[in-house]
């Protein structure tokens, strides 16, 4: 087949992608540079005198300090910088625990790799005939075993090497924010803001460059064998989410654990503000923020990214693009990717430079531009590059057949992805942010207890599946139907494309979180924490925005891989009549709620002792409520890295061995059913446990900010609405930050699995069945 070639030759194609990658690792140091100028000793400052009086907004000089800031200034400065020491160390300690156990299952589970891939053709070192084109022939099985195993140590170092500079970043960051919003909530958004931005830039930028090097290295053993290759390259997606299912789910217990005993015991029971210093479980709540939101986080989304890109891989080598080594649109998935990181980069500095917020209402639009912008940024960069980089036709590996395509059609499925993730952010943000009807609807029912309250965020949570999943529904048809599983793979990367700066976005809310913890223990004035607040607001409903993104790219990523592994394992058609597929299905479908109840009852004991220990100190240390005897916080934060650890085990357990034991005894049809049923379950429960969580914490905090006439009616905090509301939210915890997010890795991780152990199982699998 003759086809034209794509215009960027390949030479151009191998240096775009480092040099990409290269950008936003440079930007994100150049952001950190930034943020490192907010000094966290105190300096002797003329201006913050009696003249500053008004000053709230950023005036012609930016040290106006407020007159209540300006007389305690020193003490509040090191009280911050002490603040800050504890809550980093913290956060430090427990990564550091969580990756010794997580590291001795990366090594146990990289033997298993190898043994089982090796094993499929009986440990031989002869090449064999190709899966796909039976008449050439490819390296042999043993190799394919040992370059799946480095790529899947590749990819988990990654991931938890990115969780834990991401980490480092925000307890870098959360104590520099608190101390720029003594000079207006402008200067403070844009510490936080730039934080998140390093985070967002140094994952994107170094798990683009980590696959980029992967391949070329990997391809000069592999030479012209490129089904092989890319076959033993969706190791590094498997790494990656394996890592991520022990973050999101170790850091969901742990910061859940802290935050129902810091609320339940503090806020409800003793009547003392969050974030109080005297709450013995603040340090813990607030390493939680760490740990949960940013390194589970960033593990997660780069785990999403790391599994489209090896799908789409996988699915390329075997179409013309694979056959007739065609390098430019074999890496097309990269390009779009490198494209992605020049367009949020672009995208940061509206947010940084071009515009300056000066008002507490214009955080959430500033936000919200971000998405925007950098999705319309976006569609440009990938029109060029589905351009640039693809031939104009070309045939698409589709169950057995070859599919033809052209570069317009792919470029449709790319930004239909893109699109449909906006779509997703947005309405995961009208079900969860404050300022519309749902939440509002969810705070007044609170008027009546917290029973209705729960009621009616129940239903919020699952009204709030409806529009996403038609939205995934309608992105599928059109990509599946235009270029296959390829089509749905790049739709995945489409909806991962802008991953800078969601993950910008997402980690700004847990730091504006702990800026706005430390205000309070530092003992600043109210009006600063006001401002932390508004932050805080935002970014909350930032997070629900992201997680919604993550758990849409989670479902069209594991279609993709689904798609992948049944092509891999040589199933013709997976038929839902057949009986060995349907218990496959409804067993599938079980699984997620398997999962959540795991993780669900984790934070629930592990909440017990918390709240145990709280109302221990609150009644043994003398003195404690009157603030003249500081609280035992390291026993609290104790207790949160214990229970995680040990908690997390199980329900990693059961995401990882599942389609191990499921292929072996039951075979590839029953896998197909279990890996479509979970899909399928896992991404409604998903969305409606992150938004009801979400809209509990919005409700609660829309009455406590009384911004409204309605809000004022329902508070002030401690009013038995606002009681109500804080019961919503402590259930809420472990759904929108534990359960829900960790789902979206359980439907991927399975399905990406299969995939990595696909020719075993199509070798050895199904010994059940064999016998009878």
């Amino acid at each position: 087949m003759a086809a034209a070639a794509a215009i960027l030759p390949e030479l151009a194609t191998q240096v775009l992608i480092p040099v990409a990658a290269a950008v936003g690792i440079a930007f994100a140091v150049l952001q950190w540079v930034l943020v490192s100028k907010v000094k966290l000793t105190a300096e002797r400052r003329g201006e913050g005198g009696a003249g500053a009086g008004g000053a709230g907004k950023s005036g012609p000089s930016d040290y106006l300090i407020e007159e209540e800031e300006g007389l305690n200034d020193h003490n509040v400065v090191s009280k911050c910088a002490e603040i800050q020491t504890a809550i980093s160390e913290g956060a430090t300690s427990f990564l550091f625990t969580e990756y010794k156990y997580v590291g001795l299952f990366m090594g146990i589970f990289a033997i298993l790799i190898f043994l089982f891939l090796g094993s499929v053709e009986g440990f031989s070192t002869k090449s064999q005939p190709c899966h796909y084109s039976k008449d050439k022939t490819c390296k042999p099985a043993l190799a394919n075993a040992v370059f799946s195993t480095i790529a899947f140590v590749l990819g988990a170092v990654t991931s938890l090497v990115s969780g834990f500079l991401g980490m480092k970043i925000a307890t870098y960051a959360n104590a520099r924010t608190t101390l720029e919003a003594r000079k207006g909530v402008g200067k403070a958004f844009i510490t936080a803001f730039r934080s998140g931005a390093v985070m967002g830039f140094l994952l994107a930028a170094s798990g683009l460059l980590v696959l980029y090097i992967a391949i070329n290295l990997f391809g000069i053993y592999y030479g012209d064998d490129w089904e092989g290759l890319f076959e033993a390259i969706t190791g590094y997606g498997l790494g990656g989410s394996s890592m991520a299912l022990f973050g999101r789910v170790g850091g969901g217990i742990y910061t859940k654990a802290a935050d129902v005993g810091a609320d339940l015991v503090g806020k409800v029971e003793r009547n003392i503000p969050e974030d109080d210093p005297r709450n013995p479980a603040v340090i813990a709540d607030n390493v939680g923020d760490n740990v949960g939101d940013i390194a589970g986080m960033g593990s997660d989304l780069f785990g999403s990214y790391a599994e489209s890109s090896c799908a789409a891989l996988v699915v390329a080598s075997i179409s013309s693009f694979g056959i007739n080594h065609e390098f430019t649109p074999m890496v097309y998935p990269l390009l779009i990717s490198s494209v992605g990181i020049i367009a949020c980069l672009i995208t940061t500095l509206f947010a940084t430079d071009f515009f300056e917020i000066k008002a507490v209402n214009e955080i959430e639009p500033a936000l919200k531009k971000q998405l925007i912008i950098s999705t319309a940024v976006m569609t440009v960069g990938i029109a060029l590059v589905s351009w640039l980089g693809l031939p104009y036709t070309f045939t698409i590996f589709n169950f057995g057949a070859q599919k033809t395509v052209q570069s317009w059609q792919l470029f449709l499925c790319v930004a239909v992805g893109l699109w449909a993730g906006l779509i997703i952010g947005f309405v995961t943000e009208y079900y969860t942010s404050n300022a519309y009807s749902p939440v509002q609807d969810v705070a007044d029912s609170c008027r009546t207890g917290a029973a209705t309250n729960v009621i009616f965020g129940l239903a919020l949570g699952y009204k709030s599946v409806i529009i996403p999943i038609f939205a995934i529904a309608f992105s599928i048809f059109l990509s599946f139907s235009l270029a296959a599983m390829y089509g749905v793979a790049v739709a995945a990367l489409g909806m991962l494309s802008t991953i800078a700066t969601g993950l910008a976005i997402d980690a700004y809310g847990p730091i504006s979180d702990n800026a706005g913890g430390i205000a309070e223990m530092a003992g600043m004035s109210h009006r600063i924490r006001e401002r932390t607040d508004a932050l805080d607001a935002a970014g909350n409903t930032t997070a629900a925005i992201g997680k919604g993104f993550a758990i849409g790219s989670a479902a069209l990523v594991s279609l993709a891989l689904f798609g992948a592994f049944v092509s891999r394992a040589a199933i013709s058609t997976v038929d839902v009549l057949t009986p060995k597929v349907f218990i496959g299905l409804i067993v599938g479908a079980m699984l997620p709620y398997w999962f959540s109840a795991m993780t669900m009852k984790s934070v629930g004991s592990a909440a017990l002792k918390m709240v145990e220990e709280v109302r221990r100190q609150f009644n043994t240390i003398p003195g404690l409520m009157e603030g003249t005897t500081k609280p035992d916080y390291a026993t609290c934060v104790k207790i949160s890295t214990d229970a995680s650890i040990k908690e997390m085990i199980p329900p990693g357990a059961l995401v990882m061995l599942t389609p191990l034991i499921v292929g072996i005894l039951f075979g590839v049809e029953t896998l197909s059913g279990v890996l479509a049923g979970a899909l399928v379950s896992g991404v409604q429960i998903a969305i409606s446990a992150s938004n009801t969580g979400g809209a509990w914490d919005n409700a609660k905090k829309y009455i406590e900010a009384g911004a409204s006439e309605h809000a004022r009616a329902l508070g002030p905090k401690g009013s038995d609405p606002h009681k109500a509301a804080v019961i919503g939210d402590t259930i809420g915890d472990p759904l929108k930050d534990t359960s829900g997010p960790s789902l979206n890795i359980l439907i991927k991780l399975m399905a990406v699995e299969s995939l990595v152990f696909a020719p075993f199982f199509a070798t050895h699998g199904g010994i059940l069945f064999k016998l009878f």
